[in-house]
């Protein structure tokens, strides 16, 4: 968790197969601990083409059983089809924006916000 929190945790990404990697681990995660996941992280690279949102978004019904039957993953109906129904969410603001990054820096003027206490 150490090396996690000082290399990932908060460091801005811009690259959008890291934004949906980050998408879909945390829709994993729902209701489990973050260490569960990361231990599983292996094989959610494994499972899901390498969080290549474009793969993942043509998964058919029956790759989704197949990997229902991963035990390297969470093996939840709803966890597992929601991220193909995200990657097909994801592929359409690549399309509308150029890339998810840019759409998702928009909100922020493509600057980090860095809070600064008062007190």
């Amino acid at each position: 968790m150490i090396a996690y929190h000082d290399a990932e945790w908060g460091v801005p990404v811009h690259h959008d197969r890291i934004h949906f990697e980050f998408l879909t681990l945390e829709g994993a995660q729902a209701g489990l601990s973050w260490e569960t996941i990361l231990k599983k992280r292996d094989s959610y690279r494994e499972a899901f083409a390498n969080f290549d949102p474009a793969r993942v978004s043509r998964f058919t019904p029956a790759r989704v059983e197949r990997l229902l039957a991963n035990p390297g993953i969470v093996r939840n109906r709803l966890k597992v089809a929601s991220t193909v129904q995200n990657a097909k969410a994801f592929r359409a603001v690549q399309k509308e924006f150029g890339t998810f990054d840019s759409y998702v820096w928009g909100f922020v003027g493509g600057t980090a916000r860095v809070g600064r206490w008062v007190s």
